[in-house]
């Protein structure tokens, strides 16, 4: 069967494991071409209906690195605007390339998308999922504390797709998640431990995770949003509520002074610019391991 990366569900903690080893094997050799031929040959859509900064770059750039062909298409480049079926497409595509990764609006279609294609594809962002983002997030957690298991990391703020992806994925390294948000604002049940407080939930805390109160396609609720989520800022206050190795961490963009203070993101206990480069070597290795 092919394999397909949607969720995060999909590695177990040895795949896990296994893929953030060649990430930092790909990360320290990048200088000296480490990777370069594993994927000669073969090509790689890229396919973008939001706009895109980390997300299209990083891809762009790692298959490139890895020896394949990026293909860049916006969804208003292909038939799909026109009424083709996204079945249909995935059967077209599949026959061109050799792994689609898809940034959408839509999960079912990603997942529609996966069931038709006979190649490898990648959920690199939907609205309920972005695991490309978690796994770039604990690979900078485990260049900062050398293990994951037995890690607190607790999100503060809306709790939203990566919330979710954190929270799948945390589990499988072996870490405790805690998720605390505003009544209305929290993920399901049964992912992470959630919490009401954010001052309870960053005590002792290795890693204190905020990200934007308003998302795209969340404008018209801009409001309400800033207003709810206020007391869910990310700051020097909250910080020191955490374990003093704690690190301040936001999967960018960021607007400081809503979620996130300028201080904390700018500041000496800010991961925030090695999760942003991490996505790059943690998308080669998962790159390699589907393809």
């Amino acid at each position: 069967m092919t394999a397909h990366f949607i969720t995060g569900e999909e590695l177990d903690r040895d795949g896990l494991t296994a893929l953030l080893d060649r990430a930092a094997e790909l990360k320290a050799g990048r200088e000296r071409g480490e990777g370069a031929d594993s994927l000669a040959g073969r090509s790689v859509a890229l396919i973008f209906e939001k706009p895109s900064t980390r997300t299209r770059i990083s891809f762009e750039v790692g298959v490139a690195e890895l020896g394949a062909t990026p293909l860049v298409l916006r969804a208003d480049e292909l038939q799909l605007s026109r009424g083709e079926s996204v079945a249909d497409t995935a059967r077209v595509l599949s026959r061109f390339l050799h792994g689609i990764a898809i940034r959408s609006g839509s999960d079912e279609k990603v997942r529609e998308l996966a069931e038709g294609s006979t190649v490898p594809v990648i959920n690199a962002l939907t609205p309920q999922h972005h695991p490309c983002q978690a796994l770039a997030d604990l690979l900078t957690l485990r260049e900062r504390f050398g293990e994951l298991e037995g890690l607190r990391l607790a999100y503060v703020g809306d709790g939203n797709n990566v919330a979710r992806s954190l929270s799948i994925l945390g589990r499988t390294a072996g870490m405790d998640v805690v998720v605390a948000s505003p009544d209305g604002y929290r993920i399901e049940e049964g992912l992470a431990e959630l919490a009401d407080d954010p001052r309870a939930a960053v005590a002792g805390a290795d890693a204190v995770y905020a990200d934007v109160w308003v998302s795209m396609g969340d404008e018209s609720d801009a409001e309400s949003r800033r207003r709810d989520l206020a007391p869910y800022q990310l700051n020097e206050e909250l910080l020191g509520a955490a374990a003093d190795r704690a690190v301040a961490m936001h999967c960018l963009p960021a607007h400081p002074g809503e979620e996130i203070s300028e201080g904390v993101l700018y500041g000496e206990r800010s991961a925030v610019w090695d999760q942003a480069e991490n996505r790059l070597h943690a998308q080669k290795a998962l790159l390699e391991r589907l393809l």
